[in-house]
């Protein structure tokens, strides 16, 4: 199974393999991608990682949750420089000029980063660990067998003994297995952009507490996320039906100035760039794993983004997919296809969580009930707290344990007719 390229494509770091090609080829570059490579190279697997651009490239997503920071240490990463300290989340409705501020960083410390620069800093840090680097390579194909894996990049062919999809949301193994199935109710689309030279007086305090501030519309909420540098990232998330041919400007611009803490925030700032927008937000790959494969990060599954949850959810996923496969290479068993079962039960908790947790947010009275109320039940706000920081697998979240038994649930509806194009 196991032969030379039928032509050399040279990685970054211009080493070269014997004929025996990879142990292990990640496809996607990304967080969950860097994270899985970097981990095996250091189990001492032969690993090569391809990435369809070049970095530094853009990347939606800025703010982080503490319990991130264990993998980050793994992986000997120090993301302190690449943003400003978070300390927390706070949602406002600014018709009742309610607020509920959630401390997150109690125990570990999470930052908000441009993306731009964290994931080429976890990419770069895969190939210091002796991981192979493509860039600029799109895998167009793979086929799986019994023996090993084969990938087709152009005219390259690759080989290897397990193939990692971290290829986000083109999900490559989802689209080849028809397993992309989208989940409803949750947030239409997103409208975001950058903003700098942020100094008015009420920038002084949001810059120095690092919050991730969170306000309610009747459409949908809002971010605004503080950046280094005098930066901040604003997103305005649709959730309501009917607004997908209204002017993405237009209406960005009317929430934005309805907004009297945003008008104030940023009075005097210069937007960097014109609006962008994405759609189709959630869903979830039915078939994350098989023989000789395994999915991780957004090709996992992804969730709209109101908790923070998709950077979280690809580090630690990279970390226990890496994990297993590193298992499986040294007893001979990654042909198995069902590697990892056990650990997808894991991966599965954290992403049902956050998928309940989020239906909440937006067909309960969870804000206005719950939230704004959390600060007379100190169970209540510590759980919250808890899982808003990423702390999911502890067992010990009474909060988090009601949500999966459907005390506050009404069942997602998961379309499984019609795949996600």
């Amino acid at each position: 199974m196991y032969r030379l390229h039928r032509r050399i494509s040279v990685p970054d770091n211009v080493m070269h393999f014997s004929a025996t090609d990879y142990d292990v080829m990640v496809v996607g570059g990304g967080p969950a991608g860097s994270t899985a490579a970097t981990i095996l190279a250091q189990h001492g697997h032969r690993v090569a990682m391809f990435e369809k651009d070049t970095h530094p490239r853009f990347h939606i997503g800025e703010s982080m949750l503490p319990f991130s920071e264990p993998v980050l240490q793994r992986l000997g990463v120090d993301w302190s420089q690449y943003g400003i300290a978070k300390g927390g989340a706070e949602f406002i409705d600014e018709n009742t000029d309610k607020r509920m501020y959630f401390q997150l960083s109690d125990q570990r410390q999470a930052y908000q980063i441009e993306r731009a620069a964290f994931d080429a800093a976890l990419f770069d840090n895969a190939r210091k660990h002796g991981v192979k680097t493509y860039q600029n390579t799109t895998i167009t194909s793979v086929d799986m067998t019994v023996t090993g894996v084969q990938a087709l990049a152009g005219d390259v062919e690759y080989y290897a003994r397990y193939l990692i999809d971290a290829t986000g949301r083109n999900a490559l193994m989802a689209r080849r297995n028809r397993s992309l199935k989208r989940i409803e109710n949750l947030g239409k689309f997103a409208l975001y952009t950058h903003f700098s030279h942020v100094n008015s007086p009420v920038s002084i305090n949001f810059f120095k507490n690092g919050n991730i501030i969170v306000p309610i519309v009747d459409i949908g909420w809002i971010w605004i996320i503080p950046l280094a540098g005098q930066k901040v990232s604003v997103g305005l998330v649709v959730s309501k039906r009917g607004l997908e041919g209204e002017s993405t400007t237009a209406l960005f611009q009317n929430y934005l100035q309805q907004s009297a803490y945003l008008t104030q925030l940023l009075d005097g700032a210069s937007q960097d760039w014109p609006i962008r927008s994405e759609a189709n937000f959630s869903y979830i790959n039915q078939q994350r794993y098989g023989m000789r494969y395994v999915c991780c990060g957004d090709a996992a599954g992804f969730l709209d983004p109101v908790f923070s949850s998709g950077v979280f959810l690809a580090l630690t996923g990279g970390e226990r997919v890496a994990d297993r496969v590193h298992q499986g290479l040294i007893d001979n068993r990654e042909a198995e296809a069902d590697l990892h079962s056990v650990d997808d039960t894991d991966y599965d908790l954290g992403f049902s969580t956050m998928q309940v947790f989020i239906e909440r947010f937006y067909h309960t009275d969870l804000i206005h009930n719950v939230f704004f109320e959390a600060e007379r039940d100190d169970r209540i706000q510590r759980d919250i707290s808890a899982l808003l920081a990423g702390d999911m697998w502890s067992g010990k979240n009474l909060w988090q344990q009601g949500l999966l038994r459907g005390r506050y649930r009404r069942q997602s509806r998961v379309i499984d007719t019609k795949p996600v194009d």
